[in-house]
């Protein structure tokens, strides 16, 4: 009876009734909790569409694109463009069950001819070791969300595939792509540029952002560091049954993010750290990300072999505490990177404050899990 109605009862008969309002909640994703509890963020018909219209306009989807979807449906990632991306541009696409399965999406990739893949880099470095070369080279755009790119895993994916990651930035509660780095274009003797490395490129059209101090009230200048906040059609309606949480996090209908951001000459804007991931030591704002980087790259890895957290002081607020597995070495060899290193003394972890564990926590999208990491340190410190 559906099918009949739908098929051959007109448009009108069919709705009369039902009042339909681009406002109206279309669905709740839960957040991830990887720095706190996990909140139900309510997003409209509008958010999500007109967040795809705004990513359909920068990377252009053809008529015989073909995406591959390797994220599930309950992120907003793979919500928005795994599922209704490709539908909604009338384009064919391919899943995959097992997004840590390298061989098989190499596999899929290359017997559908797949030109659009978007992925978490975490999984971007498992598919350097189990794809082939050959595997990817239908491929024509390769996106990179949900946590920071790293240059040297973008390196090593342009040097196996011949392509390069395009590096993008988004929030479940942003629908959830807020900008993204494009391929550069000539046209007419004109050249563009779309791509700058390290960046997460520019605000996709129809979105605004701008650079804040911690409090979000003042506008800081180009070039200075401070809270990313977004305003656009794609800002959720809000978190579910969390009113307060809500306040806190939509100012004048700006979206406070939590990241730490600049805006560079070009508009190309650069997250730097997350507020969730520092520790505030001595009065001084100590970044986990910056302390983690000089141990990634002294060991000459992307992996996420070591992860650095914070737990309550007495004396100082917080100290840090830093989690490694067997591949990263010994804590002498650990503790010795740091204190080589030009970091200031205050970002320095102590030496007996090195936990070994059989691996770093890791939430399904690949991102870290923060509360997992506290957790495992407050245990530890007790």
């Amino acid at each position: 009876k559906a099918y009949l109605k739908a098929r051959f009862m007109p448009m009108p008969l069919l709705v009369e009734k039902l009042k339909h309002n681009g406002d109206d909640l279309a669905t709740i994703i839960f957040s991830s909790g990887s720095s706190g509890r996990p909140k139900g963020i309510m997003l409209s018909h509008h958010n999500i569409i007109s967040d795809i219209e705004a990513v359909k306009m920068v990377i252009q989807v053809k008529y015989n694109d073909d995406f591959c979807g390797i994220l599930p449906f309950f992120h907003s990632f793979g919500f928005n463009c795994g599922l209704w991306l490709p539908i909604i541009s009338g384009v064919s696409v391919s899943y995959i069950a097992n997004p840590l399965d390298g061989k098989m999406v190499g596999q899929s990739i290359r017997q559908n001819k797949t030109t659009i893949l978007f992925s978490p880099p975490t999984f971007l470095i498992n598919y350097i070791r189990r794809a082939q070369r050959d595997d990817f080279k239908s491929l024509r755009l390769v996106v990179s969300g949900a946590e920071k790119l790293k240059k040297r895993l973008a390196d090593s994916f342009e040097a196996k595939f011949g392509i390069r990651l395009l590096e993008g930035y988004g929030a479940t509660e942003l629908s959830p792509v807020a900008s993204l780095n494009i391929p550069d274009v000539e046209a007419d003797g004109v050249y563009q540029v779309g791509t700058k490395p390290g960046t997460i490129g520019h605000p996709i059209p129809g979105v605004a952002v701008k650079i804040a101090d911690l409090e979000g009230e003042k506008q800081l200048d180009i070039g200075q560091e401070g809270l990313l906040m977004v305003k656009g059609p794609n800002v959720m309606l809000g978190y579910l049954g969390m009113q307060e949480k809500t306040k806190q996090v939509l100012k004048d209908t700006w979206y406070n993010t939590g990241d730490i951001a600049k805006i560079d000459e070009d508009g190309f804007l650069t997250i730097t750290d997350r507020l969730s991931r520092f520790s505030k030591i001595a009065g001084e704002m100590v970044p986990h990300i910056g302390i983690e980087q000089v141990y990634l790259d002294a060991l000459n890895t992307d992996e996420h072999v070591i992860a650095v957290t914070g737990v309550p002081d007495a004396k100082k607020g917080e100290e840090l505490i830093v989690f490694y597995i067997e591949e990263a070495g010994p804590p002498d060899k650990l503790n010795e990177i740091i204190k080589k290193s030009n970091l200031p003394n205050l970002w320095k972890p102590k030496r007996h404050n090195y936990i070994k564990v059989e691996s770093i926590p890791l939430l399904g999208s690949g991102k870290l899990d923060i509360m997992k990491l506290r957790e495992i340190a407050l245990k530890s410190k007790k």
